[in-house]
C-alpha cells in the first residue's frame, strides 16, 4: 500500500483503553519499549474474539502492568478512533488494519505499586508512572492525541471526583 487513499478502506482493530486512577487521583501511564522515542500510554490492546469489552479491559490490564486489581467507575459514551501513521501502518497488527477503534474505559486501581510488574510475559513497557490527569496530552505520541482529548473530555468528571475524594482523606 504506497498512499493514504489505499490505507482508508482497511478496518479497525477492536480494542479496548484503560484510565487507571491511583487513590491520589493520578492516572497510570507506561513508556512503550518497542519504540525510541520517548512514547508514553495508558494501557490498551485488542478484544479477542468472543470477549466483550470488559473482559478484555482486566485481561489487557494483567497483561500489560501485571495485576487486574481494578473496579470500573466510567466508560465512553461510544467508540473511539485513531489511526497510525502511514509508516506504520504495514507493520503493525500485520498491516491488516489502518489504527484502532477503542471502547474506553475509567477504572480506580485497588491494589498497591508493588502489585504492578510490567515484567509481564510478553511485555510492552520499559518504565512506568503515575502521571497528573492535566499533563497526560503532553505525554502521548502526537497520533492519538485527538483520541485522548476525547477521552480526557469525556472521563473529567469522574477525575474530578477521584481528585476530591482524594483530598478528604
Amino acid at each position: 500500500m504506497s498512499d493514504a487513499a489505499d490505507h482508508s478502506s482497511l478496518p479497525y482493530r477492536p480494542g479496548v483503553g484503560l484510565m487507571l486512577f491511583n487513590p491520589q487521583g493520578l492516572v497510570f501511564t507506561a513508556k512503550r519499549i518497542d519504540t525510541e522515542r520517548d512514547a508514553w500510554q495508558m494501557p490498551q490492546g485488542g478484544i479477542d474474539e468472543g470477549e466483550t469489552p470488559h473482559q478484555a479491559a482486566f485481561r489487557e490490564l494483567k497483561e500489560e502492568i501485571g495485576t487486574d486489581r481494578a473496579e470500573i467507575v466510567g466508560e465512553s459514551a461510544g467508540w473511539l478512533n485513531y489511526d497510525l501513521p502511514h509508516d506504520l501502518v504495514g507493520k503493525v497488527w500485520k498491516g491488516r488494519f489502518r489504527g484502532q477503534t477503542q471502547k474506553w474505559f475509567a477504572l480506580r486501581y485497588t491494589g498497591r505499586d508493588c502489585d504492578i510488574d510490567i515484567r509481564t510475559e510478553h511485555p510492552e513497557f520499559c518504565d512506568w508512572r503515575w502521571s497528573r490527569f492535566d499533563h497526560l496530552l503532553d505525554l502521548i505520541v502526537p497520533f492519538k492525541r485527538d483520541l485522548y482529548r476525547a477521552v480526557i473530555a469525556e472521563f473529567t468528571p469522574i477525575a474530578r471526583e477521584l481528585a476530591v475524594s482524594a483530598a478528604h482523606r
